[in-house]
C-alpha cells in the first residue's frame, strides 16, 4: 500500500517479537522483525525504516550500541523497550538520541500510541503549515532553530539534526521566552511520560540540548534551571 510506514522491531525473544509485529501489522504498518544487531544492520542495508522499536537487553549486542549506530547513520526514530535495564541505561539511551521508551512487558495499545506520536512529530505532522516564504529561524544560544527544517543551524550554515523530542522542547522554549516551564509541562511537550515515574527524562533531554546550544554547557545561561520549578529560556539581549 502506497504511503505505508515501515516499522523495524528488534527483539531477541521470538514470542515478544512476533506478537508486537503482528499487532502493528494489524494496525496498518509494514513490519519487519529482527533478532539482534547483525540482522538489523542487514535490513538497514536494503531499506530505511520510519521507526525502530528496540529491546535494550539482548545477548548478541546491547540496544545502546544499536541506538548509537542508528543515530549516527540517518537518525532513525527509536522507541526503547526496557525490561531489566537500569535507570542509567535509560538515561544513556535518551542521551544517545532515543525518542521514547516503555517498560516491558508493555501494553501494545500504548506502544502503538507512542509509535504514532513519534512518527507524527518526526514527520512534522503535529506542526501547522508554515506561512508563505517560510518561518524565520529563532536564535537559541550558539545556534539558530530552523522551524521549517526542524534542525539547528550554526553561524557558518552547518546543520545539526534534532530528535523529535529535542525539537519540541526547543520550540516550546522559543515560544515561551523568560517564562518558567514546569517539568510537568515539558513532559507533555516531549511525550516523555512513562508508567514508571522516571523523573529524569526531561533533565536528560535538557542536558542533551544544552550541549548543542550553550556556549558553556557546564555553566548554562540560555536554558536555566529554576530550582523546584522547572526550566527557563533566557535569550541573550544582544541577540534579540
Amino acid at each position: 500500500m502506497s504511503g505505508t510506514q515501515t516499522i523495524f522491531v528488534v527483539d531477541d525473544e521470538k514470542a515478544a517479537r512476533d506478537m508486537t509485529g503482528e499487532y502493528l501489522g494489524l494496525h496498518g504498518f509494514a513490519v519487519e522483525l529482527f533478532d539482534g544487531g547483525a540482522s538489523l544492520r542487514a535490513g538497514l542495508a536494503r531499506k530505511q525504516p520510519d521507526l525502530v522499536v528496540l529491546d535494550l537487553n539482548m545477548p548478541e549486542e546491547d540496544g545502546l550500541s544499536i541506538i548509537r549506530h542508528l543515530k549516527a547513520n540517518g537518525g532513525t526514530p527509536v522507541i526503547m523497550l526496557t525490561a531489566t535495564a537500569s535507570p542509567i541505561d535509560r538515561v544513556v539511551g535518551l542521551e544517545l538520541g532515543a525518542d521514547d521508551y516503555l517498560a516491558k512487558p508493555c501494553e501494545l495499545r500504548e506502544l502503538l500510541a507512542r509509535i504514532r506520536s513519534v512518527l507524527r512529530r518526526s514527520s512534522g505532522g503535529a506542526s501547522p503549515p508554515a506561512p508563505a516564504g517560510g518561518t524565520p529561524a529563532i536564535r537559541i544560544g550558539t545556534k539558530w532553530l530552523e522551524i521549517d527544517r526542524r534542525t539547528l543551524r550554526d553561524a557558518d550554515g552547518g546543520e545539526q539534526s534534532l530528535t523529535a523530542s529535542e525539537f519540541n522542547l526547543l520550540k516550546a522554549f522559543a515560544d515561551h521566552p523568560r517564562r518558567v516551564l514546569s517539568r510537568e509541562f515539558l513532559l507533555d511537550v516531549a511525550n516523555a511520560r512513562d508508567v514508571d515515574a522516571f523523573d529524569r527524562a526531561i533533565d536528560v533531554r535538557v542536558t542533551r540540548i544544552r550541549r548543542k546550544i550553550e556556549p558553556e554547557p557546564g555553566n548554562p545561561r540560555i536554558i536555566r534551571t529554576v530550582r523546584g520549578a522547572g526550566y527557563m529560556f533566557c535569550p541573550d539581549e544582544r541577540e534579540t
